[in-house]
């Protein structure tokens, strides 16, 4: 919903995705549009009103064959579990994250609870956001709104705005980063996600996929 809120044609054709892929570097894959499948899932989903077995399946059918994946889930018992998973379905690296505050990403209220994919190998540990930011923020201080709310916080971070929200957005991009082999620890993965946001490059991309997914 933010990224139709912000501009982006999420409903694009899947070579208009491919375009955008390559000639960007990011688009957006709609699970609907882009994986005949899941979309006979949609209307059951909601009818049943609780989490199914689509609640799990749905992160892991990725139609781009990703091999670096940041994954969030809802219960911190699947960290482990989907890691493994992801492993065996050929994925090289991988974090799958929940916050303990019960969000799906990495938080800032909490630590969160991490199992990372690397080498064949899956480990498991916990990531405390006062290491990175001195201190736990709540989740108000991160909480979201309706699309356009969202949409304008977005932006908001994109222009470099300090705050709550920068920080949940820089860890979350930073593990992202780490999974694309573009920095080695979560430091420097901070600091890369800073510097893609302070240059402008992050909102320039942003643009740029508005664009594209539209023409």
């Amino acid at each position: 919903d933010v990224l139709e809120a912000l501009g982006v044609n999420i409903s694009a054709d899947q070579n208009v995705v491919e375009e955008c892929v390559q000639q960007i570097g990011i688009g957006f894959l709609f699970a609907p549009k882009l994986h005949g499948a899941m979309k006979y899932a949609i209307g059951p989903r909601r009818e049943i009103g609780i989490r199914t077995i689509f609640n799990m399946l749905g992160p892991l059918t990725n139609p781009a064959g990703a091999t670096a994946q940041l994954l969030g889930v809802y219960d911190p018992k699947l960290t482990e579990m989907f890691a493994d998973v992801l492993k065996n379905m050929g994925t090289k690296r991988a974090f799958v994250v929940h916050g303990m505050d019960g969000l799906d990403e990495v938080t800032l209220s909490r630590e969160t609870r991490v199992a990372e994919l690397k080498d064949g190998i899956v480990k498991t540990y916990n990531i405390n956001p006062v290491d990175y930011f001195g201190k736990n923020y709540s989740l108000e201080d991160i909480r979201g709104g309706d699309p356009q709310k969202n949409a304008q916080i977005a932006r908001d971070v994109l222009s470099g705005k300090n705050g709550a929200c920068r920080n949940v957005v820089l860890l979350n991009a930073a593990l992202a980063i780490i999974a694309g082999e573009k920095a080695s620890d979560i430091k420097e993965g901070i600091k890369v996600a800073s510097e893609c946001i302070d240059s402008g490059a992050a909102v320039k991309k942003l643009q740029a996929l508005i664009e594209l997914s539209s023409a």
